[in-house]
């Protein structure tokens, strides 16, 4: 694996997170064992949660780092296509335009209607 993967920004943040995660989960599994031999019966379900916590954070851990190898890949925008703009190979795809074209106009008679929402409300408050 290589080791960008593992030393990214993220990766670091959730190498510290599981640091603290597993061994505070372990330590109250221990706290819950000594209040169950204590007397106190639930604190035995309590004895087999931490474990399973501490291996879920564990399992997720491994997937947002190895998640996070494969979002590495640097965005295709470019200046002649801003964010949020029609992107490259946009001609290419018909449906697509056409799609956006309907979603355009959908997005403009709904801040049509909130306009006149808005000025309604105005005119009731003179």
């Amino acid at each position: 694996m290589d080791a960008r993967v593992w030393l990214s920004r993220r990766a670091l943040k959730l190498h510290a997170v599981i640091l603290i995660l597993v061994p505070a989960f372990m330590a109250l599994c221990i706290w819950q064992i000594t209040r169950a031999l204590g007397g106190n019966s639930l604190s035995w379900a309590y004895v087999f949660e931490w474990p399973i916590f501490a291996g879920y954070a564990v399992y997720m851990w491994w997937r947002f780092v190895h998640e996070a190898a494969e979002e590495v890949t640097p965005p295709a925008a470019s200046a002649e296509h801003p964010p949020g703009g029609p992107g490259p190979g946009a001609d290419a795809d018909p449906e697509r335009a056409a799609r956006q074209e309907k979603e355009d106009a959908e997005l403009a008679a709904y801040n049509e209607y909130l306009a006149r929402l808005a000025e309604r409300d105005r005119a009731a408050e003179r």
